[in-house]
């Protein structure tokens, strides 16, 4: 039988900086509480935000204690389950927290955790949480349905991807903003690509002849003034900024909040298993290679999600076909 393990690897930072304030540390873990779990983590996603946070520029948690640990979402194996039985030793889960993601083990709520279910592979699901989460709220939040034309920016990165798939699934018809790289990823998902730049508006039209009802701006550049010159509602555009704020508000820890988030990763692990989406990996580091994930995030080229693996087959990289394309144009 394996011995339950009494410290894990983590990476946290003493200030704030960029990705070079990271720290690999190892940490004595914490006995598991009657309602917690300890989990070995498989898989765990970086987001934008853990950067904004990480270097000052998420002014919203100025006064949270350092070190600080890093990353929300993963999912792993149970090593020590709870005491009324939800979580047995060996069970697959799908879980988030505030902070601390990026570690070999850690020891989370039961409350913050669903069973992954088996036909959806670890990268996917230790990647699903922030992204999906916030993709879902705000697809609810705009009560998208099959009356809409919605037009999504970003549509290729990882919350527009989730976004944009999803809106089909409800019977939407989808247009994705996003460069001319992308157009082939967005058609085999099913979503009408336009590219961006000056005329954006005429191409837009051209794809929505009938119009355009809602308007989800992932890019932060000039959203607002052209969901007004489609016409679409102020009641159904959504800013970057409110990505922003739904991020930090399922990155909260109160009681609500977990519940509210855990319930919806739980939906969206089942449509994942249904195939309503494709949450397509475009990065796969080892955990300790976070510093490069975080570069390759920051560069803002990657398709989907990044994600950090703390058991990958091997650690020799591999050349991205988006990195060939990239130097050839």
């Amino acid at each position: 039988m394996a011995k339950t393990p009494g410290e894990t690897m983590v990476f946290e930072y003493d200030g704030n900086g960029d990705v070079d304030v990271l720290q690999k540390r190892t940490r004595p873990l914490a006995t598991p509480g009657p309602d917690e779990v300890l989990v070995e983590v498989i898989a765990t996603g970086i987001n934008h935000i853990d950067g904004f946070i990480r270097t000052g520029r998420e002014t919203a948690w100025a006064d949270e204690p350092f070190p600080r640990g890093s990353g929300s979402d993963f999912a792993g194996i149970v090593v020590t389950g709870d005491a009324a039985g939800r979580f047995r030793k060996g069970a697959e889960v799908i879980g988030h927290v505030r902070v601390g993601a990026h570690a070999e083990y850690i020891v989370v709520p039961v409350a913050a955790l669903v069973s992954k279910p088996p036909h959806v592979p670890w990268e996917v699901a230790g990647g699903l949480y922030l992204a999906g989460v916030t993709a879902l709220d705000t697809l609810d939040d705009l009560r998208i349905g099959p009356d809409d034309t919605v037009v999504i920016s970003a549509a290729a990165g990882g919350v527009g991807s989730i976004e944009a798939q999803l809106a089909k699934h409800r019977g939407a018809r989808v247009i994705g903003t996003c460069g001319d790289r992308n157009f082939d990823y967005l058609r085999q998902l099913g979503i009408r690509p336009v590219r961006y730049g000056d005329a954006i508006e005429e191409r837009i039209r051209a794809e929505a002849p009938t119009g355009v009802t809602a308007l989800i701006d992932n890019f932060g550049q000039d959203g607002r003034a052209l969901a007004e010159a489609l016409g679409v509602p102020p009641s159904r555009y959504r800013s970057s900024e409110d990505r922003r704020d739904t991020e930090l508000r399922l990155l909260q820890d109160d009681p609500e909040t977990v519940a509210h988030g855990t319930a919806q990763l739980g939906r969206l692990a089942q449509l994942a298993d249904e195939r309503a989406f494709t949450l397509l990996i475009s990065g796969f580091y080892p955990l300790t290679d976070i510093k490069y994930a975080y570069d390759d995030l920051q560069n803002l080229h990657s398709r989907g999600k990044i994600v950090l693996g703390t058991h990958p087959v091997t650690t020799y990289w591999t050349l991205k076909t988006r990195d060939v394309q990239e130097a050839r144009g």
